[in-house]
This record gives structure tokens, C-alpha cells and sequence, in this order.
């Protein structure tokens, strides 16, 4: 690209994304396509190791990546799950409980300022034409945060405090996606925490609990188990809308190289300072240095 600027022509710059956009996350078991309109909503994914639920966070990684009105914010107790975004995140929480409740409580002051903004207009929500940011906070490998590091004392205060986020910051624009390898106990996904976020999605999991502790009680004996799913298919999981009813669905996969290619062009468009186009710069003439 720096050479196409230097040879006098333009960078060619592809069609921007919003967060307000439908995000496609795959297609259905009919081979129909699904979207997720993240904005005001949530998400939570699980699944056991290899199932699959890393490619709806990267569908929408990318997408929030690719948005001119998105701002990411990764917690990620392994690294490598959600390291490759860093590059274009405002801040990359590892794994380091104090640091991702500080994070939480930055957050949480945020979202308190735009609660005060939009109090003060008369408003309940944010829309396209306020060009307020919108915050996409994406915490993979849930249970590590709030079930195994640090104190039971600081388990609780992250899983307060993101309660808090998923719960107050949707008008806002704060949007939560959580996900965990390990669905297998309410000390990890507490049900007052699952039943606030507006879409959920389980991936292969061992047990109809487990699946169920994704979804919601009751689904997997209405035939909605995710224990059910092959483990040669993964990518494929269940996923509910606010108010809806359970479809089966694939994600696709990308690969390493091809989540660098999205994240590296996400970083050109998002550099802090801007390339004239060659068109309206004046012709520089150069010094000669004196004699």
C-alpha cells in the first residue's frame, strides 16, 4: 500500500463496517444465512476444547475490527486465543485478574459518563448519528477470570462487575461477548449472569446440563442439546435470539493467516494519523543543501 502512495495513486480503501450492521456469523442447517445485530445486545458462547466456539468470536472480532465505529477491549486468560487483535484493541487484558477488574472498572466509569450524556438530552440510548464509539468487550475463556485465579473475593468482583456491564451497557453501547471452554458448573456461568445476555450460543458441549447452562433450562429436553452435535462438526452450535427459539447453525472457520490479513489491513485504517491524498498535495521541492 505504502508503495501505491508513493508511486501517486490512492489507497484503495474497502466499504466501512458500523456495529449498527448485521454481523454474519455462518449459515443455518438449511443453508440459510445468520446475522447477529450485536448492537444493544449481548453474547455468551461455550462449548468443550475443539468445539468450535472460537469462530463465532472471530466472526465478530473481525467485524468489530473492520468498523470505523467500534473500539475492542480483549480479555484473554490464555493469549493466543484472542492475541492476534491486540494490534488493534485499546487494551489487551492477559492473564491478570487485577488488571482485568481494573479494566472493568474503567469501563464501568465510561459507561456511567454516557448514562450522564444521554440523561442530560432526554435520551435512552445512543444512536448511529451521536458518533459515539461502540464498545466491544470480548472475554474468552470465561472460567479462568471468574472461577480459577486469584481469590474468591476477586473472582466474585469480575463477575460483579461484568454482571454490571452486560446488564447496564447495551443503550450505552457497551456490548459483552463472553465465552468459555468449560460450561460445566453455575460457579462458572452463573444463571443471573446467562439469562441477561440477549444471545446465546453452545457449541458441542459433554452433558444436556452443560448445554443448558449455555441456553437456558429446559431446552435440551425440548431436543435443543448441544451434547448432541457430532465432534466431527466443529463450528456447529445452537444459538438463541432474545425471545426466539434455538437453530442449529455453522460458523466458519478462518484461518491464522487469514484473521492476520483482516487484522493487518484493520490496523492500516485505524492509524492514528491520515495520508494525504497525492491528488491535493502541492509538489514539495526539494532543498539543495548549501555549499
Amino acid at each position: 500500500m505504502r508503495a501505491a502512495v508513493n508511486a501517486g495513486n490512492s489507497v484503495p480503501v474497502g466499504p466501512a463496517l458500523s456495529m449498527f450492521d448485521p454481523i454474519y456469523v455462518g449459515r443455518d442447517e438449511y443453508g440459510q444465512p445468520s446475522y447477529l445485530r450485536l448492537i444493544y445486545k449481548n453474547l455468551l458462547s461455550g462449548g468443550e476444547p475443539g468445539s468450535g466456539k472460537s469462530t463465532m468470536i472471530n466472526a465478530v472480532c473481525c467485524h468489530a475490527a473492520l468498523c470505523t465505529d467500534a473500539r475492542l477491549v480483549l480479555f484473554d486468560g490464555k493469549w493466543v486465543e484472542l492475541g492476534q487483535y491486540e494490534d488493534v484493541a485499546d487494551k489487551f487484558v492477559g492473564p491478570d485478574l487485577a488488571d482485568a477488574i481494573i479494566t472493568l472498572k474503567r469501563l464501568q466509569r465510561m459507561l456511567d459518563n454516557r448514562y450522564a450524556w444521554l440523561r442530560s438530552r432526554g435520551r435512552r440510548k445512543i444512536d448511529r448519528t451521536d458518533q459515539l464509539a461502540a464498545y466491544v468487550v470480548v472475554v474468552d475463556e470465561l472460567a479462568y477470570y471468574s472461577a480459577t485465579v486469584g481469590s474468591k473475593t476477586d473472582q466474585e468482583e469480575f463477575s460483579s462487575l461484568l454482571r454490571d456491564l452486560v446488564a447496564r451497557g447495551r443503550a450505552c453501547g457497551v456490548i459483552v461477548v463472553a465465552a468459555t471452554q468449560r460450561p460445566s458448573g453455575v460457579d462458572i456461568i452463573p444463571a443471573s449472569l446467562r439469562d441477561i445476555f440477549g444471545y446465546r450460543h453452545a457449541c458441542r458441549c459433554t452433558t444436556a446440563d452443560s448445554s443448558d447452562l449455555i441456553l437456558g433450562r429446559g431446552w435440551a429436553s425440548q431436543g435443543f442439546d448441544a451434547a448432541t452435535i457430532s465432534p466431527d462438526t466443529a463450528g456447529v452450535g445452537y444459538l438463541l435470539a432474545e425471545g426466539g427459539v434455538p437453530r442449529l447453525m455453522k460458523t466458519p472457520w478462518m484461518t491464522d493467516e487469514q484473521i492476520a490479513a483482516v487484522v493487518d489491513y484493520a490496523a492500516w485504517t485505524r492509524r492514528t494519523h491520515t495520508i494525504p491524498d497525492p491528488a491535493h498535495v502541492a509538489e514539495v521541492v526539494p532543498i539543495t543543501p548549501a555549499a
